[in-house]
């Protein structure tokens, strides 16, 4: 029998549902053992299921082709043989909020990339290199929900992983005004250039929500348990972020531009340190998809950029350029993160692996 960790994934058959079955291949700690998803899929085998919409750059993965497909909505079905879940679902939010409680009400605790329960008060939203601590909320949570085991927790939106990041690194200089433009890649909308060969020489100056998650997000993202009211409570100093979010034809990979200011006034040896030199427990505590290196700093004029850069550290990791003083704003960079990596998936299993180590996500 095996000691691994059983997972199952709710929305196995998307893009990112997809990224998970890859990721998930010859883990060290979880083994994927159930997939779940709309009921036009269920009954039927993943490779059936998937068809010709495989969209992942390696080709499907054999132990997963003959698993039979669950309706993700027979919820006991779907738990009985697994530990936990990732949830990958493509419904309306109030669709996913609801079904969401419903699993961690099972006593399933549910890991999620989507953004339906990322203002829930009670419910931490995590990059595991920088604010694990918002994990002690799910004590609260439980109560709430009326559980000893089960819980929800998310991970933020993939564009925000591009600059978050540096400004983690440097909080101690207090940046305090934030311009950002995104220019985020097709396969943050689910696609590839095959199925959506209107973006080959395009730019579409509009993602549906976008903004407000840039602008709204790091602010949970820094801010902290406030334990007599059982909440996260959004960080309500002076940082203050405005954004343009821009889909560019690019497959992976999301590109910010930034300006800021800051509070205190470093050097670019002082920001570039602290950048280099960022630590965090997941580092520490070795995690599976935890990059060596969360951030690296480039010295190319003409990097980052998406083909040389995307896949560092395995995709986990962050590249930050063209560090400069700028002539309104006190400093501007550009940033780097593959989205259904560090942004998606691959954040959301690092997350789930950061939740094993602290005991939160164990067998049943």
């Amino acid at each position: 029998m095996s000691e691994k960790i059983k997972v199952g994934i709710l929305g196995a058959t998307g893009m990112v549902g997809q990224r998970f079955v890859t990721l998930l291949e010859n883990h060290p700690w979880f083994e994927l053992v159930t997939l779940a998803a709309s009921a036009h899929s269920a009954g039927k085998t993943y490779e059936e299921a998937i068809g010709g919409r495989w969209k992942m750059e390696t080709p499907m993965p054999e132990f997963v082709k003959n698993m039979v497909v669950k309706n993700v909505a027979d919820v006991e079905d779907v738990v009985k043989d697994v530990d936990f879940v990732f949830s990958a679902v493509n419904m309306p939010k109030d669709e996913i909020r609801a079904i969401e409680e419903e699993y961690a009400k099972t006593e399933t605790p549910v890991v999620s990339n989507n953004s339906a329960h990322r203002w829930t008060p009670d419910v931490p939203m995590v990059v595991p290199e920088i604010n694990p601590q918002h994990y002690a909320i799910i004590e609260h949570q439980r109560k709430r929900l009326g559980t000893t085991h089960g819980f929800i927790a998310v991970k933020p939106n993939c564009s925000i992983q591009a600059y978050t990041p540096a400004l983690a690194a440097w909080q101690e200089f207090e940046p305090h005004e934030v311009i950002v433009s995104t220019y985020q890649a097709i396969s943050g909308a689910g696609k590839t250039f095959k199925d959506w060969p209107e973006m080959v020489g395009n730019i579409i100056p509009f993602i549906s929500g976008e903004e407000a998650k840039s602008e709204k997000e790091p602010l949970k993202v820094f801010g902290h348990v406030d334990e007599a009211k059982g909440e996260i409570v959004p960080f309500d100093g002076p940082l203050k972020i405005t954004s343009q979010c821009i889909r560019v034809p690019v497959l992976n990979g999301h590109t910010a531009t930034v300006f800021i200011n800051f509070g205190k006034n470093p050097t670019k040896d002082e920001l570039i340190d602290r950048l280099v030199n960022y630590t965090s427990k997941a580092a520490e505590l070795g995690l599976p998809h935890a990059p060596k290196q969360f951030i690296q700093y480039l010295t190319e004029d003409d990097r980052p950029q998406v083909l040389k850069d995307v896949d560092y550290e395995g995709g986990m990791g962050v590249s930050i350029g063209r560090l400069r003083e700028d002539s309104i704003f006190d400093w501007k960079f550009v940033g780097l993160a593959h989205n259904t990596l560090r942004g998606a998936a691959g954040g959301a299993l690092e997350s789930a692996e950061m939740l094993k180590a602290l005991g939160y996500i164990t067998k049943k």
